[in-house]
């Protein structure tokens, strides 16, 4: 019947997921850890946990990359943004001190391009490596009519695990503990609705080279868009040896409500704003846009993308082996008693 209806003319090319699905393949298998069983393909992904943990506690995550996937989009950046869903979803669980050990991410489309498609994974396959995780399965979604031409949107979630007995809650932290601030390497994945309004009033686009604007030797749109920076390598390799009595990854809400997340009630935190200079990226963002001080602090990392809570005889370690890693550190603040309700002090 020539008016016979196929899959494929209501919009879904089954031929194109299978196609990402081969050239995904190598990449997916140099993420695999030994635990890993079977491959690509299967219904659910397979882990196996045995001899590994006397009392294994599971930690899960899961986030997306916000509107930094509309900057994304926009520039045609396909490659990292997979690296900024992974960091976003393992840098969580590390927090408590997890190892992550497996990763599985969504995408969804209204049209599937499979050099996009391929690229993004390729990204999270990235991520994965360097966060020593398994990309484990995932789900590529191609839904017409559901999002504009050349849009997709991402998800992630990913699981770890911890020794039960060394797990990171927060109770360990005393007043007098120093805050170590560690460096991202730009915004991540956070504040990217303010990113693009502050960008439009600067009138910088693609199209008039605006993001081409020159910041200390780096453009607009590279700083803008560099990938989150992974820090379970670095941080699992620091528990090993150092006293650490918390962490905090520093997301939405910033440094004013990140942080404090950890800190058990009666104590408080007290930044020092002296201690935190602000990348030209972020610079530029808050001049741009006029954004206040205060702002900036509960809306973006300002530079710091991670926090270390431990005594402060243990920080000269730390940010050596930090150091190690290529991650720079600093102490920002330190741990106070709480003055009534109001618990984040930065001055």
């Amino acid at each position: 019947m020539s008016d016979a209806l196929t899959y494929r003319a209501a919009g879904v090319d089954i031929d194109a997921g299978n196609a990402v699905v081969e050239r995904i393949k190598p990449l997916v298998k140099r993420t695999f850890r030994p635990e890993v069983m079977g491959g690509l393909g299967g219904f659910g992904g397979l882990f196996d946990l045995s001899g590994r943990y006397k009392e294994p506690v599971l930690v899960s995550g899961t986030d997306g990359v916000g509107t930094k996937l509309k900057l994304a989009q926009i520039l045609g950046r396909h490659d990292t943004i997979g690296i900024d869903l992974v960091g976003m979803c393992v840098n969580d669980v590390l927090v408590q001190g997890a190892e992550p050990l497996f990763f599985l991410d969504y995408f969804a489309t209204g049209k599937l391009d499979v050099d996009t498609t391929v690229a993004v994974v390729g990204g999270i396959a990235k991520g994965c490596e360097l966060a020593g995780c398994a990309l484990i399965g995932g789900e590529t979604a191609e839904m017409p009519d559901m999002y504009p031409p050349g849009e997709y949107d991402l998800a992630g979630f990913t699981v770890g695990a911890v020794e039960k007995s060394q797990m990171l809650t927060g109770e360990a932290i005393v007043a007098g503990d120093v805050i170590l601030g560690v460096a991202s390497s730009g915004p991540h994945s956070n504040g990217y609705s303010l990113v693009r309004r502050i960008l439009e009033r600067a009138g910088c686009t693609a199209e008039n080279g605006g993001l081409d604007l020159d910041l200390g030797g780096v453009k607009l749109a590279d700083a803008l868009m560099a990938p989150t920076t992974i820090y379970v390598k670095a941080m699992l390799d620091l528990l090993k040896g150092a006293t650490v009595h918390g962490m905090a990854h520093i997301t939405g809400g910033g440094l004013k409500e990140n942080i404090i997340r950890v800190v058990p009630e009666g104590l408080g935190i007290a930044l020092d704003a002296s201690a935190i200079v602000l990348p030209p990226v972020f610079d530029w963002l808050m001049r741009e846009g006029n954004v206040a001080r205060e702002e900036m602090w509960r809306t973006f990392n300002c530079g710091v993308g991670f926090t270390v809570i431990l005594p402060r005889a243990a920080v000269s370690a730390a940010t050596a082996l930090l150091a190690i890693h290529g991650l720079s550190s600093s102490v920002i603040g330190e741990i106070v008693p709480a003055q009534g309700d109001e618990r984040v002090a930065i001055g």
